[in-house]
């Protein structure tokens, strides 16, 4: 059984080697840090550490989920793989108000989009990967084979989730002793993903999307209800797009265009830029979460997809922020993993995978063990919306991959999880490095989230209890409820940050998650 509680470097881990990796669980830390060790970059460490994801973390992201990547290769090019998955073909708002009238559903069948995620590997590996595919996900297919133990983050969110996991029958013959609760390092063997993972291994992504598993996970949500077919699991890829970028100071920060939320990054950066704020996480918090506060509003009326007629990114770093929405995404933490990873050749990956909320849909589908995101739940039934549903649209997205570079020379490597909070979780971050701070230090610092979960018009802010006093009154000054939350709270979401050095590589990894920053 694979140790997966324990991590396997102390912080900051600082080498002069062949590269780095960070994730929120020490074993898929350790996936990757194979894959750089045997000669591969950091195309195959992304790959191999978000597949052992798929098996160690599986409240948080699987094989049925999306993904999005920034990918800068040896040439100093950076792409964004799109990896989100689309509305299928038999969806529309008229089925779906006649299914459940004027609200989405949070969970269930019709949350289920087309997932994108083993799309988003083949493509990130089309960049230039020196393992061969099988290798990649040899670690994940062995976890699920032999067992991995229950990391802590998981057996939380099994209890919190058991009302929902027992109405399943996937997830109960998996996940669920009976009315045991779940324990930490109980292994958790996923005999029927094993066989999957070792499907896909040996005849590639077409597997999942239009050979015998595709046929099994798409009859076995058929039989649920699900609109999918296997016309939209065969129709199915990702978009390999520009990046969204903008300048601060000299340096380039690089992150996703809609339909994902980066655009809200790269504003609230310009707004520490112009403004000039000598202490924005201190005595000018308050004035940084009002630009937090303004990108939620426009994510909230124009975010959707621009294939669809939604703004573009440029459109929405101009943009003013309209009046308030009632259409707010109120999930702040949201269940998605980041990896950050950079190799010698001068190739970093900044990856994010997602179920969207804990455990997605709450559907495991038992012949392939896959279980399957609820990322239809962020589209609206409005009309008038530009994030209406429709056939082969994306929803808008919460994911958000981050690149820094200067001088044409990547200089971090940044990804976390966080629902609507991304945006800022990820500034603070770079703010905290920018500063000075070692990458272990931004990321276990004390966070404060914008638009609390739950908040009736989104305007308190989440503040960690240890989170510094003259913060917290600045914050409050500026007219903001404050909710506090325990210091390290899993719900302000996973950072994970690698930094490249002249002389090799520091990364760190947020306490907050069972994970591991590993350079070799």
């Amino acid at each position: 059984m694979t140790d997966a509680t324990t991590p396997v470097t102390a912080p900051d881990p600082v080498h002069a080697g062949g590269g780095a990796v960070a994730s929120p669980l020490a074993a898929a830390s350790e996936a990757g840090a194979a894959m750089l060790r045997a000669g591969g970059n950091a195309i195959d460490a992304a790959i191999a550490t978000a597949a052992a994801l798929c098996v160690a973390y599986p409240s948080m992201v699987h094989l049925g989920g999306d993904l999005v990547a920034l990918v800068r290769t040896p040439d100093g090019a950076i792409r964004c793989v799109n990896a989100t998955g689309t509305a299928p073909q038999g969806q529309t708002r008229e089925r779906l108000v006649e299914r459940h009238g004027d609200a989405l559903p949070l969970r269930g069948i019709d949350t289920i989009t087309v997932p994108g995620a083993v799309r988003g590997w083949e493509a990130l590996a089309a960049f230039g990967g020196r393992v061969a595919w099988a290798d990649r996900l040899a670690p994940a297919e062995r976890m699920a084979r032999e067992g991995v133990p229950l990391a802590p983050a998981i057996a939380r969110g099994i209890e919190r989730g058991r009302p929902m996991l027992e109405q399943d029958a996937g997830f109960r013959e998996v996940f669920l002793s009976g009315s045991e609760p779940a324990r930490v390092g109980r292994p958790l063997v996923q005999a029927a993903l094993a066989d999957t993972l070792a499907r896909i291994a040996a005849n590639g992504a077409d597997e999942f999307y239009s050979g015998a598993v595709a046929r099994r996970w798409v009859a076995g949500l058929e039989a649920l209800g699900s609109a999918i077919s296997t016309y939209d699991a065969a129709a199915y890829a990702p978009d390999v797009v520009d990046p969204l970028s903008a300048q601060h100071g000299d340096r380039t920060i690089h992150t996703s265009p809609p339909n994902t939320q980066g655009y809200s990054l790269l504003r609230a950066m310009r707004a520490v830029a112009d403004a000039a704020w000598p202490d924005p996480l201190g005595r000018d918090a308050g004035a940084l979460v009002d630009a937090f506060l303004a990108s939620n509003d426009v994510r909230a009326a124009l975010l959707g997809d621009p294939r669809f007629g939604a703004p573009d990114g440029a459109a929405l770093l101009a943009a003013t922020a309209p009046d308030r929405d009632a259409d707010l995404d109120r999930h702040a933490d949201g269940d998605t993993v980041g990896v950050a990873v950079a190799s010698a050749d001068g190739t970093a990956v900044s990856l994010i995978q997602s179920l969207y909320y804990g455990f997605g849909s709450g559907i495991l589908e038992p012949s392939t063990g896959v279980i399957f995101q609820n990322r239809g739940a962020s589209f609206s039934l409005d009309p008038a919306s530009p994030n209406v549903v429709a056939p082969g649209k994306r929803p808008r997205h919460t994911l958000m991959p981050v690149l820094v570079t200067r001088a044409d020379d990547v200089e971090y490597v940044s990804s976390c999880m966080g629902g609507q909070g991304q945006p800022q979780i990820h500034a603070e971050v770079l703010l905290r490095a920018f500063a000075g701070a070692s990458p272990a230090e931004a990321v276990a610092a004390p966070r404060f989230i914008a638009g609390a979960d739950g908040d009736d018009d989104g305007r308190s802010v989440s503040v960690e209890a240890d989170l510094d006093r003259l913060a917290r009154d600045a914050i409050a000054a500026a007219g903001h409820p404050l909710v506090e939350v325990p210091a390290r709270n899993d719900g302000h979401g996973h950072a994970h940050l690698v930094r490249v050095d002249p002389d090799g590589f520091t990364a760190g990894t947020d306490p907050r998650a069972d994970g591991a920053a590993i350079v070799v």
